[in-house]
This record gives structure tokens, C-alpha cells and sequence, in this order.
């Protein structure tokens, strides 16, 4: 059996049998892991902590009410909470559609914006849209696929990964890496994408 799955379990029980240390114990063995998770998947350090406190004080509830049952997964489990968190994080804030005088179409004096864009705002566009093509032609083969399939194609990272023959986490890694990659290169030519 491996001796982190029976540490974890150990540190369960000693947790279960009044030692609060072993919590924070365990908690701080997995921390790394599910923070790195939950910020990769919101890109947003201050709601990433917030999520990764609510995972661990939801796990922490479980446990406490005795519903987990220990099958030698801590870190899996709580991974899996983590995942959850996450997904209701990005369905509030799905349904979260307040509407500010700015999205209305009023600008801070009162005015109507006009609806059309402007010769100049398309031109921008365009041109924005230019760059970011040629950036992504400099980057590597295999990152230059993922994203070409997820923002050219529409492709989910499981229909990337299906496509490419990969596994979903590989296909993750090549677009951590691209998007790492194309934020060097925009710095570096000290572009302006707006």
C-alpha cells in the first residue's frame, strides 16, 4: 500500500479521534495541488483563494458529518470538490446578469452610445485579430494546434485531445504552455491587444 494514501488515512482517524492538528495536517499536505488546480481553472488568483477555502471547509464538513468514506483517494476526492466548487463558482456567475447603465448603452454623462462600431473600431479589430494570428504561426507545433482547434475550432479540450490522440491533461499542458507563450512574445514586442 502506498505510504501516502495510509498517512492520509492515519491523519483521518487521528482527525476523527479529536486531534485537530491532524486536519490542518492533511489540508496542508494537498494544498499545493488543489490551489494550482482551482487557479488554472479560474485565471483568477483572489477567487481561486476563495474557492480553495470553501473546498477545504467543505471537505472538513463531510468528514465531519461523517459521510466520507475512506477508499485510500484523499486527494482525489478532494480534487473532485475542488472541480465542483469551480463549476458553481462559474454557474453564479453565469446567472449573475446585472446590467449597469454602461452595458445599457449610457456612458457616465447620460448619453446613448451608438450601437454600430465605428470604421476605426473595426479597423482595430482587424488588426488585433492580425496580430494574435501571426503570434500564434511562431508558436510551436503542438501549441499552435490546441489553439487553433479550441478558439478557431470551438473544439472542447476532450474533443482536442480525442482529435490529437492525447490524453486531456496533455492537451491542457500544450495550451498553459501556448497561452505562457503568447504573453512572453505580446511583452516582448511590447504590443497592445485591446
Amino acid at each position: 500500500m502506498n505510504t501516502q494514501v495510509r498517512s492520509d488515512r492515519v491523519l483521518l482517524n487521528h482527525y476523527l479521534a479529536g486531534d485537530q492538528s491532524a486536519i490542518s495536517q492533511l489540508i496542508e499536505r494537498h494544498s499545493r495541488r488543489v490551489r494550482d488546480y482551482i487557479r488554472m481553472m479560474v485565471k483568477d488568483r483572489d477567487v481561486a483563494e476563495d474557492i480553495f477555502q470553501e473546498t477545504f471547509i467543505k471537505a472538513v464538513r463531510v468528514i465531519d458529518e461523517g459521510r466520507y468514506v475512506d477508499s485510500g483517494k484523499f486527494l482525489s476526492w478532494i480534487l473532485r470538490i475542488a472541480h465542483n466548487q469551480v463549476i458553481d463558482y462559474f454557474r453564479a456567475r453565469k446567472q449573475d446578469k446585472s446590467v449597469t447603465e454602461s452595458d445599457a448603452g449610457f456612458d457616465v454623462l447620460g448619453t446613448l452610445r451608438f450601437a454600430e462600431p465605428t470604421v476605426e473600431d473595426r479597423i482595430v479589430c482587424e488588426q488585433v485579430a492580425c496580430d494574435v494570428r501571426a503570434l500564434v504561426e511562431r508558436l510551436p507545433e503542438e501549441q499552435r494546434e490546441v489553439v487553433r482547434l479550441r478558439y478557431y475550432g470551438n473544439l472542447s479540450f476532450k474533443e482536442i485531445a480525442e482529435q490529437t490522440d492525447v490524453s486531456i491533461n496533455t492537451a491542457l499542458g500544450r495550451m498553459r504552455y501556448a497561452l505562457i507563450n503568447l504573453r512572453r512574445m505580446i511583452k516582448e514586442k511590447n504590443m497592445v491587444l485591446s
